[in-house]
């Protein structure tokens, strides 16, 4: 798991957490050796779709995608429009990466990595669909500052969405719901919650696969809620 710091105002946040769990197989290490360098986001200079695809189209960006089940998902029902995903955990990569080359995915691109520094490169007003979905809660009051869901990324979402982009949000644990929320209240100048009562946040919304951790949640009876906000 992993999670991201405020810190000096010059840099957005640090990364927290491990960045590799279980010890590869020797096929998911050819993946990430072969596949993985012709995916990957270029380490510097602006990103844009035409530098990514060869082409224009509608961004969608995943902060945190885990094994890549949604992103692999989106991609697959979207085939016109270019998915930029960013994990930092080895294992996770390697996910999506089965998943992009069982799927013949053309039109992912993947970032192992701070999705923040990723993002940051975006230019501002570009991206169409921006997802964060079950992100570490850090559910300890004093690790606060940790969370994704804090003023400062907020502020940077809300700059790289473009007028009517959309950012979805998803999570199973109260303390971060709460937290989410306070955070999200503060930008209404920037985000209106698209909400039509209960149903709106207790739903999967159509066009929004399940993950493991959605599924995983499920199973052990916790209460999994969705978000979606329009950039103003």
């Amino acid at each position: 798991m992993t999670a991201y710091k405020q810190g000096d105002p010059t840099t957005l946040n640090r990364l927290y957490g491990r960045s590799q769990g279980r010890r590869l197989r020797k096929a998911q290490q050819e993946l990430v050796d072969t596949l993985l360098p012709q995916l990957a986001v270029p380490e510097d200079g602006p990103i844009t779709a035409e530098r990514l695809f060869g082409h224009p189209a509608p961004l969608h960006f995943e902060i945190g995608f885990g094994a890549g089940e949604h992103l692999a998902s989106r991609a697959d029902m979207l085939p016109d429009h270019g998915f930029i995903g960013c994990e930092p955990f080895l294992n996770g990569v390697v996910g999506a990466l089965t998943h992009v080359r069982e799927g013949h995915l053309a039109n992912v691109r993947l970032h192992m990595g701070d999705a923040l520094q990723v993002l940051e490169r975006v230019p501002d007003g570009t991206l169409s669909f921006l997802y964060l979905l079950h992100p570490d809660p850090w559910p300890k009051a004093r690790h606060a500052k940790r969370r994704m869901m804090n003023d400062r990324p907020v502020e940077l979402f809300a700059r790289k969405l473009k007028p009517g982009g959309e950012f979805r949000f998803g999570t199973d644990h109260p303390v971060y719901l709460r937290h989410a929320l306070m955070i999200m209240r503060r930008h209404t100048d920037a985000f209106e919650w698209l909400v039509e009562g209960p149903p709106s946040w207790q739903n999967r919304p159509g066009g929004w696969p399940e993950t493991r951790y959605e599924a995983k949640a499920r199973r052990d009876g916790h209460e999994v809620w969705y978000f979606r906000f329009r950039k103003q």
